[in-house]
């Protein structure tokens, strides 16, 4: 699928990290990008920077989502491409200290690491089935998961994190089957260590050591190389029903 004016698109957690750098790249190769975020201040300056518009979201929210999705609608048009960035991450075992996993911190990230990501995939997949197809091929859309590497090689203190990215993936493929009649395609993307604002505000130590665990290129991975893959996912219409790990070919510890 080209990328153009057409190809409206949706970035969740686009105020900052891979959100920020994919809201980026697309806006640079011509699609008018909705910024969804809980971040006022830097959403509105992104959106005024790359010509697009900012919605502030609560993406566990679904009623905000779908608010927020007809907002994106009526101002730019159907959405063709929508990526979900938005994320957090909470570092508990599973019994620390004598006592068990807090289920409300459970909840919390599942809420917007997995529900928050199938709110919007669902509600952007409703308004793509009903637009016209873009291709000789019937596309109408894709929609962009994140996952993480934690999906696969959780550490220890992730349950939580990797449950929820663990969902993301699993529901890949049965996503990407059930809208292929409708022309929509969905892909997801399990990064591994990358220079996003939380690993950016250790010591310099710490990221250094944590690149050094990366076989090659040993480093941190850059946002605009995450960005960089969800324009190649979007104009690659063979990319389907798969998730692609973005990691160095690092593969993660125990600890």
């Amino acid at each position: 699928m080209k990328i153009n004016e057409e190809t409206v698109a949706i970035v969740t957690g686009g105020a900052s990290g891979l959100g920020e750098a994919t809201a980026r790249a697309l806006a640079s190769a011509g699609a008018p990008v909705a910024v969804f975020d809980l971040d006022d201040e830097r959403g509105v300056k992104l959106a005024e920077e790359i010509q697009g518009l900012f919605v502030k979201v609560d993406v566990s929210d679904t009623e905000n989502v779908r608010a927020a999705v007809e907002t994106v609608f009526q101002e730019a048009g159907p959405p063709r491409i929508a990526v979900n960035c938005a994320g957090i991450a909470i570092a508990q075992k599973t019994v620390s200290k004598g006592e068990p996993h807090d289920m409300d911190l459970f909840r919390k990230v599942i809420n917007v690491n997995l529900i928050g990501t199938a709110n919007v995939a669902t509600l952007a997949a409703q308004k793509m089935v009903e637009a016209s197809p873009l291709t000789d091929d019937g596309e109408r859309g894709v929609i962009i998961n994140t996952a993480s590497v934690a999906a696969f090689d959780g550490q220890i203190g992730q349950i939580a994190y990797s449950a929820s990215k663990g969902a993301v993936h699993g529901m890949t493929l049965p996503m990407a089957r059930d809208l292929s009649r409708d022309g929509v395609r969905v892909v997801t993307i399990a990064p591994g260590l990358f220079g996003t604002p939380m690993l950016l505000g250790m010591p310099q130590e710490v990221q250094d050591a944590l690149g050094a665990q990366v076989p090659f290129p040993s480093r941190l991975g850059n946002p605009a190389e995450y960005g960089s893959l969800v324009r190649s996912i979007v104009e690659n219409s063979m990319l389907n029903g798969e998730t692609i790990r973005l990691d160095g070919a690092i593969r993660m510890a125990p600890k």
